[in-house]
Order: C-alpha cells, then structure tokens, then sequence
C-alpha cells in the first residue's frame, strides 16, 4: 500500500470506523485509540489495497482490538471488585442490588450477538433512530426492527430471569 492510498484510507474511513467502536465501547478517546492502532498495523502489515476488502481488514482489525481491550478490563474490573469484596467494604444493600443488576445488564450485553449489540447501543446509547441505524450500517430499516427486538427480549430474559 503506498503512502497516498493510507492517506486516502485514514482520511476516509477513519471517522466512519472510530464511530463504530464508539458505539460498542461508549468511550470516544477509547475508540479513537483503537482506531488508531488497527490503521498502525494495517501500516507495519504493509497490506496490499483493494478497496472495500481494506475497509473491511480494518473493521475486523478495530473490532479485533475492541474485543481484546474488553476482556482486558473485564478481567481487570473482576480482580478489583475481589480485591475491594476482600477488604471488607461494606455496602448498603441498594448498592449490591444496583451492582449485581449492573453486572447482569454488562453481561448480557456482551452477551448478545455482535449486530444485535451494535444496534442496540446505536438506538440506545446515541440516540439514533432506526432509519439513521439502517443507514450506517447498510441494512434495511427491517433488519434493524428485528435484531433490537432479538437485541430486548435477550436482555429482558437474562435480566429478569438472572441468567
């Protein structure tokens, strides 16, 4: 890939991709490092360019360290909450429902299939109608009726049920 098609692939796609894992991980500074990252390695790969087949590397590659960074901080949320249950502190049982609920919510999310993840947090989260969703993510309006009712009656399941 020679310097002016990464030049036109960064310029292009950059903000569409950081936008994406925007969506999954609601951390724009996060999703911006990611993003970053996964253009570095496309560089350092030295992959050859073939449009929309690049636009799709580089998706995979963002999605890719998303997913790692994820578990990293699950792992890391999970020794801390051990470390802090060892201490002895003493919450209000409001608090320990509030954190057993938020727990439950975070795994069901992260739970749920990667389309149905992604539309849920775009309607939810961005406040995106389901017309703007279809949009982004080249999908019809219908498709994204029926992943967000998948994407609730899951987390309805596993939140009321406690799975």
């Amino acid at each position: 890939m020679t310097k002016q098609e990464f030049k036109k692939c960064f310029d292009s796609w950059f903000e569409e991709i950081r936008n994406y894992v925007n969506y999954r991980c609601c951390d724009s500074e996060l999703a911006t490092d990611i993003v970053q990252e996964a253009f570095v390695k496309l560089w350092e790969k030295n992959f050859e360019y073939q449009g929309d087949r690049t636009k799709g590397l580089i998706y995979k590659m963002a999605n890719d360290l998303w997913i790692n960074q994820y578990r990293k901080a699950k792992a890391e949320r999970k020794y801390r909450l051990s470390l802090s249950w060892k201490e002895g502190s003493h919450q209000t049982e409001d608090d320990f429902n509030y954190q057993e609920l938020k727990s439950r919510y975070e795994k069901a999310l992260s739970g749920l299939p990667e389309k149905r993840r992604a539309v849920f947090l775009m309607s939810r989260m961005e406040d995106l109608k389901y017309t703007e969703i279809a949009e982004k993510l080249d999908i019809s309006v219908k498709a994204v009726e029926k992943r967000m009712t998948l994407a609730l009656q899951e987390l309805r399941q596993v939140l009321n049920h406690g799975k």
